[in-house]
């Protein structure tokens, strides 16, 4: 399975010719794993453990810059028809954390890589570096809202009004196996797991374990990585 799952996304072709590659905006909070994901995803098709995005542990945003990522199986070659966009963290606290106007900007594909966030004021239509005419390609076409599975209990009324904000296409549930013991136990019990019902369709959620801990690639994590990724490609 996992072998035709990794066949598959190699071998993804966008449906508009124009378009040769899939973006997927990675957007949550702070600490929900954005950055680990890509890196676990990044991982399997390089054949062991990396790190590229920097994943944040604490309650305010690694992540200040807008970043495109791709992955290039092996050593060389040609990269994967996707790139994973990794935002700001979103933040409880008005003011704080990824600005919500700024997430229409990213996906009608007006703001450039690298572009520094700021909390207060999303980048305006006059700025410098402002794409004021972006083409199809360079737009999201599929949004992935990354959210911790131990944390959904906890969420402030601030942090749910921001999510309802945002028109979301998949949850991504990270950390899983930490809330549930019997995912504890085996990965493989994951859709087994009264966790991964949080009040959005089923179909829409896809429970997902980061590599953070392990020093070594695991089949069963692999596969649930790659089914996540194959589900947001048939979205888009």
């Amino acid at each position: 399975q996992k072998k035709k799952l990794m066949e598959r996304i190699e071998s993804y072709k966008p449906s508009i010719s124009s378009v040769s590659e899939a973006r997927v905006l990675l957007v949550g909070p702070v600490g929900a794993g954005k950055s680990s994901f890509f890196n676990s995803f990044k991982s399997i098709f390089k054949g062991h453990i990396t790190s590229q995005a920097t994943p944040g542990t604490s309650s305010t945003s690694v992540t200040t810059l807008f970043r495109s990522y791709s992955v290039t199986p092996g050593r060389e070659g040609k990269s994967l028809p996707l790139v994973f966009c990794d935002t700001m963290g979103l933040e409880a606290e008005v003011g704080a954390g990824l600005n919500i106007a700024e997430i229409s900007n990213i996906i009608n594909g007006h703001i450039p890589d690298r572009y520094q966030f700021n909390s207060s004021v999303p980048l305006q239509s006059e700025a410098q570096g402002f794409r004021k005419n972006p083409e199809l390609k360079d737009k999201i076409h599929c949004v992935a809202y990354v959210i911790d599975a131990s944390k959904i209990s906890i969420m402030s009324q601030n942090m749910e009004d921001k999510l309802k904000a945002i028109i979301t296409q998949l949850v991504l549930l990270t950390k899983i196996d930490e809330v549930c013991p019997l995912v504890k136990e085996d990965i493989t019990n994951v859709y087994k797991s009264i966790y991964i019902k949080i009040g959005v369709p089923l179909f829409c959620v896809v429970p997902v374990k980061n590599y953070s801990e392990v020093l070594r690639l695991d089949t069963n994590i692999d596969i649930l990585l790659l089914s996540a990724v194959d589900q947001m490609l048939n979205l888009v």
